[in-house]
């Protein structure tokens, strides 16, 4: 991942692109991108070749297992030396460094030295550029808030396509069934610029989404293992739909 990501994309094909992981302490997530197993979304696969990058953040992830739960960026060497580690949300060219992220390095949504500077969010971008032409949606995994967010969250400013993604039946599913909050990042939860799901959609990925998953504050990141097939089954399976 550090360097690329070498997948073998079948050009005849539409795709869709599904990341999980990119924050460290959002175990869920990953645990989603493992998971995958569920009979309803099988016959999607003969139409549309399916991208899952369970962890975007394995040494981030890694260190939350070892030394601190609650981490969420990824482990970088940093310019100040009392602090490690960028917020690789915050690290993508879509309004990068703006309101909602900090040029602090010890801040939790520290925006890195220039977009795409770490290894891992460039080696994700070098990937949806190379293939964009193919990939017909965009979904990073998230937690925890249980919503489903689509551009913008980089500003307030409306999607081109608002109005679809709006009517999008992904959305109707997902805040039918899942009791999930539905809308535009920025208006719907708070300005975070630097998002990988902006860039995405600013890369001509029109279908791009965030998923936060369960719960909605009782156990946060600290999730049973018992719910993760629900957050799965709730959520996710909405998106082949």
């Amino acid at each position: 991942l550090h360097t690329t990501l070498s997948l073998n994309p079948r050009p005849e094909k539409k795709a869709l692109w599904l990341d999980c992981g990119i924050h460290a302490r959002e175990w869920i997530s990953p645990s989603l991108g493992f998971y995958g197993h569920n009979a309803d979304i099988t016959a999607v696969f003969d139409a549309v070749d399916v991208y899952v990058l369970p962890v975007l953040n394995p040494d981030g992830y890694r260190f939350t297992w070892t030394n601190n739960r609650m981490w969420r960026k990824n482990r970088s060497p940093s310019p100040d030396k009392r602090c490690v580690g960028v917020d690789l949300n915050r690290n993508f060219d879509a309004n990068w460094c703006t309101e909602g992220a900090s040029s602090a390095p010890c801040s939790e949504i520290y925006c890195g030295a220039f977009p795409e500077s770490e290894p891992e969010t460039q080696a994700l971008a070098n990937f949806l550029r190379s293939n964009k032409d193919q990939l017909r949606g965009y979904v990073s995994v998230h937690s925890y808030s249980q919503m489903l967010l689509f551009p913008y969250s980089c500003s307030r400013e409306q999607a081109a396509n608002h109005g679809e993604l709006v009517r999008t039946k992904a959305g109707a599913k997902a805040g039918a069934k899942a009791g999930a909050k539905y809308g535009a990042g920025a208006s719907t939860i708070y300005l975070a610029p630097g998002g990988s799901d902006d860039w995405a959609y600013n890369l001509g990925i029109k279908y791009s989404f965030t998923f936060e998953l369960q719960d909605t504050g009782r156990y946060g990141f600290l999730l049973p293992p018992s719910h993760i097939a629900k957050a799965y089954n709730k959520h996710i399976q909405n998106v082949y739909n």
